[in-house]
C-alpha cells in the first residue's frame, strides 16, 4: 500500500511577516517529519511536500487555519517512498520567478477553463490552440496532442518567447497549461499585455486534468520536480528517470547503459577519462591565463619575503645571519633595509644587532615592488590525484628569489590550485624550459624525491652549445661547488659535490653551434651549464656561464632576450600511486627542432 502522501499547492494572496512565518512552518514540518519545499513570498505561497497521511493532514489543518490560506487548493498523489531529499522553507520575491513588472495575479489573471471543459472542447474538435508554457525538458516527457511548446529553458525566458509567436495567434483561442497551474497565472496576463485577445489557463494544470480526465488527448507523462521524475495519467510514478548531473530525461534503455551512474553521468553527458582529463587541463589553462593577465607583479605592491633562521645561526645577530645567508647581497644593502624599518619579526621592527633564534621567522618587507616580466606560457601536461606535470616556459623562476616573488612558477600555480599545496620535487633554472613534476601531498612528494636521491629518475635535456665536439658521445664528472659565488654562480670545484652528465651529439651545424642531448646522473644546481662551460662548450644564450671561461652578472634573462638554449625534454620515474613507470615529454622549442 502507498505510504507517502505528496501534496502540491499554491495560492496568490498578500502575506506579511515572512521571517516569522518561515520559522513557524519550518518548525512544524520538522515536527511532522515532512520533506519538500515551501516558498513564501509577498504575493503568496507555493509548496511541494511529502510525508505520512496524518502528518500531511495536521500540516494542512494548521496552514488552512489562517484566513488568507483557508481556500488553498491542494493536489495529492501517492508514492511508496519519500520523493524529497530534504526540507526547505525559503523566502522569495515571487511564487514563480518571472521578473516582469506589472504582472500581478492578485489583481488580474486570465479566465480559467476547467479540465472537464477543456476535454469537452477537444472531444468536439473546437478550434483551440494549446500552449505549453513549461520548459523543453518537461515537454519532452509529455504534453497534450497538437500542443505548441513555447520553447524555453527557464520560465524567465517566457516573455521573450511570446514576442516571437506569429501575429495570427493573437486572435486565436489559446489555452495555456503547465504542471499545476501556477506558471499560467503569470503567463496568461503577460500574453494579454502583448495583444493576445483570447487567453485562457487550464485550471489546476496537467495534474488536475489527469485526476479528472485521465490521459485522453495527452501524449506521454507529466514531469514532476522530485525523485519520481514523471507521473502517468493515473498519477502513478513511471519508469522514466532523470540524470541529476545533466538533467537529461532517460528512457529505461538508457538507464541500463554502463554510462549511466546514478547522480554522476548518463549516455547524454558521460565523458571518458581522456575527455575529463582534457577538460580539466583546459580549465587549468584558463585559470593560469586569468592569474597572469596582467602579470601579478606588474603593479606596485608590498612584498613580504619570509626568512627562516636555521639552527646554525641560533643566537647570532640579525645582520650576521642575513649576510651569511645571502652572500650575493652586500652588507650595506641589508643595513639600508634595517634603517628603513624593512626587517621585522612578528610585525615588529628589528635592528641589526638584535639576536635571532633558531626557527624564528623574519620578514623582509619590500614596498612598491614591481617585478621583471616573465613568460606566462605555462602548460599542464598531466594531472591526477597525486601529481601535476608542467611544461615550464623561460624565463620563469621556480621559487621566489631575488627580484622575483609573484612572477614565479610556485606562486602562479599556488593561485591556480587554491585548495592544494603543490610541492615542487625538483628544479629547473629560470632560463631553462621544459618538464617539471609537482606533487599534491607531502607523502607523494617524499616518494618521488626518494627516487631522485636514489638516481632512479631519468631526465633528458636538449641543449644548443657554442662549439663542435669532436666525439659523438662524451661525459663530464667535474665536481661542483656547494655554495654560490659571484652573481650566485656555482663553479667547478675539486672539493665540491660529485656530479656526472652524459652528452650525445645530435647535430653539428654550420654556424659553429651543435645540438646535443644531455642526461644527468646527479642533480647539482646548474650542472649541465657548468659542465659544458668547463668543457669550453657553453650553452648558447647563457647569461652567466659565458664563452672563454668568463662569468656574467645576470642570472635571469629578460623576457624579450634571446633564449638560453637548454630544455628539459623528458622525465621518467615510477608513479607514487600506481608504481608504474611513467614518462612525460615537453615539446622542444624552435631552436631545438633543426
Amino acid at each position: 500500500m502507498d505510504a507517502v502522501v505528496n501534496i502540491a499547492a499554491y495560492k496568490f494572496c498578500y502575506l506579511d511577516e515572512l521571517p516569522g512565518r518561515r520559522d513557524k512552518l519550518l518548525a512544524l514540518c520538522q515536527q511532522l517529519a515532512l520533506k519538500g519545499t515551501i516558498l513564501l513570498t509577498p504575493e503568496g505561497i507555493n509548496l511541494f511536500l511529502a510525508g505520512g497521511r496524518d502528518a500531511i493532514d495536521a500540516f494542512l489543518a494548521e496552514l488552512q487555519g489562517e484566513p488568507a490560506l483557508a481556500e488553498l487548493e491542494v493536489k495529492e498523489s501517492l508514492s511508496t517512498y519519500q520523493p524529497f531529499s530534504r526540507l526547505l522553507v525559503k523566502i522569495k520575491k515571487e511564487i514563480i520567478a518571472f521578473g516582469v513588472e506589472g504582472i500581478d495575479p492578485l489583481r488580474e489573471t486570465s479566465p480559467r477553463v476547467s479540465a472537464l471543459e477543456l476535454k469537452q472542447w477537444l472531444d468536439e474538435d473546437k478550434p483551440v490552440t494549446l500552449l505549453d508554457v513549461r520548459n523543453d525538458m518537461e515537454v519532452e516527457v509529455g504534453t497534450f496532442e497538437n500542443a505548441i511548446a513555447i520553447g524555453i529553458d527557464d520560465f524567465r525566458d517566457f516573455p521573450a518567447a511570446v514576442s516571437k509567436l506569429p501575429d495570427e495567434m493573437k486572435d486565436q483561442v489559446i489555452v495555456t497549461f503547465c504542471t499545476g497551474g501556477v506558471r499560467c497565472e503569470k503567463a496568461g496576463p503577460q500574453m494579454e499585455s502583448q495583444g493576445f485577445n483570447h487567453v485562457y489557463q487550464l485550471d489546476g494544470g496537467i495534474l488536475q486534468y489527469f485526476e479528472e480526465c485521465a490521459g485522453e488527448h495527452y501524449d506521454g507523462e507529466c514531469f514532476v520536480f522530485d525523485k519520481r521524475v514523471a507521473l502517468d495519467s493515473s498519477l502513478c510514478e513511471t519508469d522514466t528517470a532523470q540524470c541529476y548531473a545533466c538533467q537529461a530525461i532517460l528512457t529505461p534503455e538508457e538507464c541500463l547503459s554502463p554510462e549511466y551512474v546514478c547522480g554522476e553521468s548518463c549516455p547524454h553527458c558521460f565523458k571518458s577519462p581522456s575527455q575529463q582529463k582534457s577538460e580539466k587541463i583546459a580549465q587549468r589553462h584558463a585559470s593560469i591565463r586569468a592569474v597572469t593577465t596582467p602579470l601579478p607583479g606588474s603593479e606596485p605592491y608590498e612584498n613580504v619575503r619570509p626568512i627562516r633562521v636555521t639552527g646554525r645561526f641560533d643566537k647570532h645577530s640579525a645582520i650576521e645571519f642575513l649576510c651569511a645567508t645571502y652572500t650575493q647581497l652586500p652588507r650595506a644593502k641589508w643595513l639600508e633595509a634595517f634603517d628603513r624599518g624593512q626587517l621585522k619579526c612578528n610585525k615588529n621592527r628589528i635592528l641589526p644587532d638584535d639576536t635571532v633564534r633558531s626557527g624564528q621567522q623574519l620578514d623582509h618587507v619590500i614596498p612598491d615592488t614591481v617585478e621583471p616580466a616573465i613568460s606566462n606560457d605555462i602548460l599542464i601536461l598531466h594531472e591526477d590525484e597525486a601529481i601535476v606535470v608542467v611544461h615550464k616556459p623561460a624565463p620563469l623562476p621556480m621559487h621566489p628569489c631575488g627580484r622575483f616573488n609573484r612572477h614565479t612558477l610556485s606562486w602562479i600555480l599556488g593561485e591556480v590550485y587554491k585548495n592544494v599545496t603543490l610541492r615542487i620535487v625538483h628544479r629547473l633554472d629560470a632560463n631553462t624550459s621544459g618538464v617539471v613534476v609537482l606533487c599534491k601531498t607531502g607523502k607523494f612528494a617524499a616518494n618521488v624525491q626518494q627516487q631522485f636521491e636514489r638516481s632512479q629518475v631519468a631526465k633528458q635535456y636538449v641543449v644548443r652549445i657554442a662549439g663542435t665536439p669532436e666525439a659523438d658521445e662524451f661525459t663530464s664528472t667535474t665536481p661542483i661547488s656547494s655554495e654560490p659565488g659571484q652573481a650566485g654562480a656555482r663553479l667547478p670545484d675539486p672539493n665540491g659535490c660529485a656530479a656526472q652528465t652524459n652528452f650525445r651529439v645530435l647535430k653539428r651545424d654550420s654556424d659553429g653551434t651543435s645540438l646535443v642531448e644531455a642526461q644527468t646522473l646527479t642533480g647539482r644546481t646548474n650542472q649541465i651549464r657548468i659542465h659544458l662551460w668547463d668543457l669550453g662548450l657553453p650553452v648558447v644564450g647563457d647569461p652567466l656561464y659565458l664563452a672563454n671561461g668568463k662569468l656574467g652578472q645576470t642570472q635571469t634573462l629578460s623576457v624579450d632576450a634571446p633564449p638560453m638554449c637548454l630544455h628539459a625534454k623528458s622525465i621518467a620515474f615510477r608513479h607514487p600511486v600506481t608504481n608504474q613507470h611513467v614518462v612525460y615529454d615537453a615539446t622542444a622549442p624552435a631552436w631545438a627542432k633543426s
